[in-house]
């Protein structure tokens, strides 16, 4: 038999309904802060509340539950927040399953646990910083999200299986020093670099550095293929597959290694072996500040006309691309690094380009899958600082809060964190 409730119980259920609201956080041109959106969110998931990624949808906004807590959390980061009823919050899930409209609604269910490769050694006398910054560790502090460091050690007693989410910070994984040679070679934090790394590789019981950075690389090969999520930048990107290619191959002059290169090395390379690059030449003159033909480099553009396109994905049957270029703008300015963009006739048929200059015949942003995980390789150095050289100081973000360049990196490390759908193409 169906009951009344009480009046005064009616009276509370109802004004709990009332109450009952969701914080929505604009991910479009009205946002204050971009990146510290992003640290909002991945701080939620910490405290083991989802949260919905509303892909295309004001820019790819996020949602959550409201609290008191969340709300002062927005206030004092200073991120744009709106906090709207269920009721309407519901309008715009059944908005975004629209058939007709280009949309998805991703729920975000744990926060991944993030790992950045990067030596713990400091190469500036004096200071406590390295002669080069690393656009993923500052957007990672600026937006208040939490990571831990390992390097070579960690990565060959296979404590990868501990983390989410693996970002190679700028590195050569050739062996090469970052073909810093000509320019650096009597430059007191480069004798250190390399004294460092012949230890390390001595410790590890290695011959030579070029040898340790493959075992490395390896291993980052076994963890992406067993379901890992791998994110590279600049010089990481396409040292990473050079070294996979060059496996039991003398890829280096005497400058680095001591002996001198394969003369053979070019005809033995195997690039069955790679995540995303193939048929590409390698750089023969060792002082040359370039590793391969990888590299767009000489690139025919001008700073002026420097900017690349994110490609318009199909949120509902393609989410896992749409996820990485989500951003409030379509068009984003282009960067240099000592890798910075991808010739597109190198890239293999498997590998998605997200982001290209099509006037430049160049990817800067790609993805692919390599046994049950993923990879994302980003061309460039620092989003916000277009010519970034050694020494420089490093980029504060507090004046580059909407980037949409850093937006991409952030987009990957929320990535993770999605609940998985099947791909319906």
């Amino acid at each position: 038999m169906y009951r009344k409730l009480p009046l005064l119980l009616l009276f509370v259920v109802l004004a709990t309904v009332a109450r009952a609201s969701t914080i929505l956080i604009p991910m479009d041109e009205t946002q204050t802060d971009h990146l510290k959106a992003y640290g909002i969110t991945f701080w939620v998931l910490n405290n083991d509340i989802e949260a919905w990624w509303l892909l295309n949808y004001r820019g790819g906004s996020f949602a959550f539950q409201h609290s008191r807590a969340f709300e002062r959390e927005c206030l004092t980061r200073g991120v744009k927040y709106e906090v709207i009823p269920d009721t309407r919050f519901n309008g715009i899930l059944e908005e975004i399953a629209d058939p007709e409209r280009n949309m998805d609604a991703m729920k975000l269910e744990k926060a991944p646990k993030i790992a950045v490769y990067t030596p713990d050694y400091n190469f500036r006398e004096g200071t406590e910083v390295q002669p080069w910054d690393d656009a993923v560790t500052l957007v990672l502090t600026y937006a208040e999200i939490p990571y831990e460091t390992i390097y070579d050690t960690e990565v060959l007693n296979d404590e990868l299986a501990e983390y989410d989410w693996l970002h190679l910070h700028h590195e050569d994984f050739t062996g090469q020093f970052g073909r810093f040679y000509r320019s650096f070679h009597t430059a007191p934090w480069y004798r250190r670099q390399v004294a460092y790394q012949e230890e390390l590789a001595a410790a590890n019981g290695y011959e030579k550095v070029s040898q340790l950075k493959l075992g490395v690389v390896k291993k980052v090969r076994e963890y992406v293929g067993g379901g890992g999520f791998m994110f590279a930048m600049c010089s990481a990107t396409d040292s990473y597959d050079i070294a996979l290619a060059a496996d039991g191959v003398d890829i280096n002059a005497q400058y680095y290694d001591g002996d001198g290169i394969d003369p053979q090395a070019q005809e033995k390379l195997d690039f069955s072996k790679t995540f995303a690059f193939e048929n590409f030449q390698l750089e023969r003159n060792p002082l040359e500040y370039e590793f391969s033909s990888i590299d767009h480099n000489p690139r025919p553009v001008t700073p002026e006309q420097d900017y690349f396109t994110l490609f318009d994905f199909s949120a509902k049957w393609d989410p896992v691309p749409t996820m990485l270029t989500q951003n409030h703008v379509r068009t984003v300015k282009g960067f240099m690094g000592q890798t910075t963009a991808f010739r597109n006739q190198h890239i293999k048929s498997s590998v998605l380009v997200l982001g290209e200059n099509k006037p430049a015949s160049e990817a800067r942003y790609i993805h692919g899958q390599f046994g049950e995980g993923f990879f994302t390789f980003y061309g460039g150095h620092d989003p916000a600082d277009y010519r970034h050289l050694v020494n420089d100081p490093e980029t504060d973000l507090s004046l580059h809060p909407n980037s949409p360049g850093y937006r991409l990196i952030l987009n990957n490390i929320l990535f993770p964190a999605a609940k998985k759908k099947k791909r319906k193409t």
